[in-house]
């Protein structure tokens, strides 16, 4: 069976253990997901599923996304993303099917990745931790500069990677064996033990873990 999922970033809440221990769980609404295309080893040499997530206005999509959907029997969605996945587990789906939460169980462990929350410009004390300078001995103007960004005459230019001030946030991260606390079938609900990346009602991708499943076949 397919591995990944797409879901949408819901909120946090609590959930007991059976010893009567807060568990912090993150609530991820992973509706049915429509599969657009399927790619096979013998025609795009790899094996992958597109699949879609949300809805969306017939108005709003252009025409070459509304005959790409078309073709698969698929209302048009608001987002399309290609997951990988080997021929064994793509065997039985086809465009035209979906991907549902069946795939998870209370107890499986899950890589959960998404976009963090953008923080605007930042300097480089909140941006990369710098400490700062001095509030006294005749500091002016200068208590959370970044200092000195470089040399003189050798080699006369900046590093590649250096600290400095800039747009901070808004980057992909994954956060890796997330526990399934529950699975509300019903409600196309999934509680995830932790924290996921992302803002409330951010899009997300859930897989199963990889590193714990690799750990179970060895």
């Amino acid at each position: 069976m397919p591995m990944a999922i797409l879901g949408k970033k819901i909120g946090m809440t609590q959930r007991f253990d059976e010893q009567g221990r807060i568990i912090p769980v993150t609530i991820v609404e992973v509706a049915p997901c429509p599969i657009v295309q399927k790619k096979t080893l013998a025609k795009e040499r790899y094996s992958a599923l597109q699949i879609g997530f949300g809805s969306r206005r017939k108005k709003r999509a252009n025409r070459p996304l509304a005959g790409h959907l078309k073709k698969a029997g698929v209302e048009p969605t608001r987002l399309l993303k290609e997951i990988r996945l080997t021929e064994e587990e793509a065997a039985g789906l086809d465009a035209g099917g979906a991907l549902t939460i069946e795939i998870f169980e209370k107890g499986d462990f899950v890589d959960v990745t998404g976009r963090t929350k953008g923080r605007g410009f930042a300097g480089v004390i909140r941006r990369h931790g710098f400490s700062g300078k001095n509030m006294t001995h005749g500091t002016h103007e200068y208590f959370r500069h970044g200092g000195s960004i470089g040399m003189c005459a050798t080699p006369g230019r900046l590093f590649k990677g250096k600290k400095m001030p800039g747009h901070m946030g808004a980057v992909q991260r994954t956060i890796q064996n997330l526990r399934v606390v529950e699975v509300m079938k019903d409600q196309n609900l999934l509680y995830v033990a932790g924290a996921i990346p992302g803002a409330k009602n951010g899009i997300v991708l859930v897989r199963k873990s990889v590193k714990k499943t690799a750990a179970k076949k060895s």
